[in-house]
């Protein structure tokens, strides 16, 4: 009975916590007590930290490389980085633990550990940001994204929740019947499928939708907004855990609940989060460094939740563009001058190769006339940085990749290219 006794708990803390019309400075009172108990309780049970006392900002940052290279050291079960892979191959489960991977967008898959309380408790989290309301009905729940990891299974010992989980890595013509005779109520999935599922007609009609695992592009929103008729909104998770939720108004909210945030200002309202995972026991995430763009909100959300607003979610740190070796343009940037240049351009991708070449990539559908808009937009935005790189303009087909992580923008080139 622990695990839904967990489940339950978890759900009542996270709606609790994020309770509209509590004060921010209630909230965060709250939060600092509520790490310092998690610093004072569970740092002293890995190796990594020295400090057994003290306050969240003594501690080092550190990142996927630091983790990754002292796995056994962040986790309280001393399970190896080369011990966790082969769990992974086996299905993932080690006892009482499962382990999971990230896809590995970056070409370096990062890896995660937890346990079957915090399973339960992770459920409990997000079953309260996402259905809630949803509750008094028995809900299909159809979970579409690159691989199974071990986080969701649980959820079919909800009594009202039915979930089926279909892989992106397979073609979703092979799984379009089950999904259509599934007839979920409820979508997880990448914008990029939600975007195929609109424009191949799924006879799918689920009540809320939600993007995960991929940035979410406006013209992806536009496309699938009309198509199911609900706005979208965002989970935003990584192998770190659970970051954000959008509420019913649409706003991102960052689940402070159980991670506290910290930030890296890189300018123009620009922030790069590090994060301390609360909440969890067995691998231990203390300043941890994301590796993702954010632009954070100043406007209160009209929900009433205490929970820090985010603007968008622009990109990953990957994808900033850099000439020069010093200036730096972002994603968002990027994929603006694309998408302001003609209306007509629905999808693109943007690539730097090197210092001074940028390849941007039309399908033949998009008229010469507006595939040269885009071109110059993008080529004038580069001079107004000053650079010399020159845009390359490619009108070829741009087919679902089920293999990867959908990036419009993206930076192939080394830091020091």
């Amino acid at each position: 009975m622990i695990g839904p006794i967990e489940a339950i708990q978890s759900f009542v803390i996270t709606r609790w916590r994020s309770r509209a019309g509590q004060s921010r400075g209630g909230f965060e009172r709250w939060q600092n007590r509520a790490v310092r108990t998690w610093l004072k309780k569970r740092l002293p049970k890995v190796g990594f930290y020295k400090i057994a006392d003290g306050q969240l900002s003594d501690l080092p940052v550190n990142d996927k490389a630091t983790l990754m290279a002292h796995f056994d050291q962040f986790n309280t079960h001393g399970l190896t980085a080369d011990a966790a892979w082969e769990v992974l191959k086996s299905g993932g489960q080690h006892g009482d633990l499962t382990v999971g991977a990230s896809t590995g967008t970056s070409g370096n898959r990062g890896l995660f550990v937890v346990s079957e309380r915090e399973k339960h408790r992770w459920l409990g989290a997000i079953v309260a940001k996402t259905m809630a309301d949803l509750m008094w009905k028995p809900q299909r729940v159809a979970i579409i994204l690159p691989q199974d990891t071990g986080l969701y299974g649980n959820a079919n010992r909800l009594s009202f929740i039915k979930l089926r989980t279909f892989s992106v890595l397979e073609p979703p013509q092979d799984w379009r019947a089950d999904l259509e005779q599934f007839d979920p109520t409820v979508i997880v999935a990448p914008p990029k499928m939600l975007r195929y599922f609109a424009q191949h007609n799924y006879a799918i009609r689920p009540v809320r939708v939600f993007s995960a695992a991929e940035t979410l592009d406006r013209v992806d929103e536009w496309i699938a907004n009309a198509f199911f008729d609900h706005p979208i909104r965002q989970i935003y998770m990584a192998t770190e855990g659970l970051l954000a939720v959008s509420c019913a108004h649409g706003t991102l909210h960052l689940a402070e609940d159980s991670v506290a945030f910290e930030y890296e200002s890189l300018g123009d309202g620009l922030v790069s989060p590090l994060i301390t995972s609360f909440r969890r026991d067995t691998q231990i995430m203390a300043r941890y460094r994301m590796n993702d763009v954010l632009r954070l909100s100043d406007t209160p959300c009209p929900c009433g939740s205490p929970l820090q607003p985010v603007a968008e979610i622009v990109g990953r740190m990957d994808d900033v563009f850099v000439f020069d070796g010093a200036v730096q343009i972002t994603p968002d940037v990027m994929r603006n001058a694309v998408l302001d240049a003609d209306r007509m351009i629905t999808d693109f991708r943007l690539i730097q190769m090197s210092n001074d070449r940028v390849v941007l990539r039309l399908p033949p559908s998009v008229t010469s006339q507006t595939a040269q808009k885009a071109c110059h937009a993008v080529q004038a935005l580069l001079e107004r940085f000053r650079t010399s790189a020159q845009v390359v303009l490619e009108q070829i087909d741009l087919p679902l990749q089920t293999n990867q992580k959908l990036r419009r923008v993206e930076r192939r080139v080394s830091k020091d290219g």
